[in-house]
């Protein structure tokens, strides 16, 4: 009597250690399809930030050539100011000389 309990008992055992393995195997699946997944996300979020990253770029040129020409335009407003001064001051000498 001993003898089949003891051997019902390792039977069992067997049974559920096997059951156990079978589950471990499911979630070492499931992580793998877990891994799988996020390293699609990582690759496609890759692809996203190198489209960013060339917008990026894109605006960046725009932003230096607005730059240059917003200088430019500085520098011909600065000249302007310039020979207006010039004129004012020229125009205030001339009403002087036909005041004396």
């Amino acid at each position: 009597m001993d003898t089949m309990t003891k051997s019902w008992t390792d039977e069992r055992l067997e049974e559920r250690f096997d059951r156990i393995d079978e589950r471990f195997d499911e979630v070492g699946r499931r992580f793998d399809a877990t891994n799988r997944r996020i390293d699609e996300l990582g690759r496609h979020c890759e692809q996203r930030f190198e489209g960013i990253d060339s917008r990026l770029d894109r605006m960046d040129t725009r932003l230096e050539r607005m730059e240059e020409r917003m200088s430019e335009g500085f520098e011909q407003l600065y000249r302007l100011m310039i020979r207006l001064g010039g004129v004012a001051i020229a125009a205030l000498i001339g009403l002087l000389a036909t005041q004396l």
